[in-house]
């Protein structure tokens, strides 16, 4: 069964602001034992966490790393899996509350990534015994915030004091990176071009987590943001959704491709972060993104882990 700490989170995952601090900590934690323990395949002692259990899938939005991750990472915890069809999200053929009053009575769990918050939170409102958990919004990504640190803590010894210069869109991954990075004790700083700044309003949310003294910065200038950070994290300038703006955003964040020049601005040993996928030469260069400070697919792979660390440890399975 889930541990003290363990056991104080709330019904759902939908936001990182759905975590303190400690419980933060206490999901890395696990999620970094499950790493640790995969070898063992069958023999690890988590291969029948959630068995009897069932965890169900709406994808409205087309995915890779996520799709994958719970998938495989829910079968290695040895529950069951279902894969609704994403019309279903969208609310049309029957609405959302119906959809998440049915679900409760079939699964234990639902895995939603969907365009508006506003979706998440009405299936998670609607149905009691059904835990959400949020694969990724508009608004906030918070599975991915999880491999994020994950992968920051494998690298450092010790989170607190460092900084993370994120590059670009003040986006989804942006808003919940801030979020997970100053409850370890991170520093975070921000560039974008006017307009695409991260909203001032979560910055605020943000702070009222933050531990040991970490801060968030706001800058126009992505050479101040890097200079001497000890990661550098970049994500497309353009997400689903926002196809018409293609040409718009590539002028507005013009000079604001991570490539050598910029990355030689950071600490020595700083690494480069991307949660993919990537738009090679546009907001990450090739040799950035490929070179030996990138852990881009150490983040992906840990994209599994904070997978299947959310849903055991949400169901109490640990």
């Amino acid at each position: 069964m889930a541990s003290t700490e363990l056991r104080r989170l709330a019904k759902d995952f939908v936001s990182v602001r759905d975590l303190a601090p400690a419980d933060l900590v206490a999901l890395l934690d696990l999620a970094a034992r499950l790493k640790s323990e995969r070898v063992l395949r069958k023999r690890a002692p988590t291969a029948a966490a959630l068995a009897g259990l069932h965890v169900a899938t709406l994808f409205e939005k087309p995915s890779l790393r996520t799709r994958a991750t719970f998938e495989i990472g829910v079968r290695e915890l040895g529950g069951d899996i279902l894969d609704l069809p994403a019309p279903f999200a969208d609310g049309v053929r029957e609405p959302l509350p119906d959809v998440a009053r049915n679900l409760e009575r079939w699964a234990d769990a639902l895995v939603v990534r969907t365009y508006a918050q506003s979706k998440v939170t009405t299936l998670a409102e609607s149905a009691p015994r059904l835990h959400v958990i949020n694969a990724l919004t508009d608004e906030e990504h918070p599975c991915q915030a999880l491999a994020d640190m994950l992968t920051v803590r494998e690298h450092w010894e010790n989170c607190r004091g460092r900084t993370i210069a994120f590059i670009g869109d003040g986006n989804n991954t942006a808003t919940s990176l801030t979020h997970a990075a100053l409850m370890l004790g991170i520093n975070v700083h921000l560039a974008a071009p006017e307009g695409f700044e991260l909203a001032s309003r979560i910055v605020e949310d943000a702070m009222r987590t933050a531990r040991d003294g970490a801060s968030v910065r706001q800058f126009r200038d992505p050479r101040e943001a890097v200079a001497r950070a000890d990661a550098v994290y970049t994500d497309v300038w353009t997400s689903m959704g926002q196809e018409t703006e293609v040409e718009a955003r590539r002028k507005a964040f013009e000079g604001y491709m991570v490539d050598e020049r910029l990355m030689a601005l950071a600490a020595e040993r700083s690494i480069f972060l991307h949660c993919l996928p990537a738009h090679r030469g546009e907001e990450v260069s090739h040799e950035v993104l490929d070179g030996d400070r990138s852990r881009v697919w150490r983040q992906a792979e840990n994209r599994m882990h904070a997978a299947r660390g959310a849903v055991a440890w949400i169901l109490g399975q640990v």
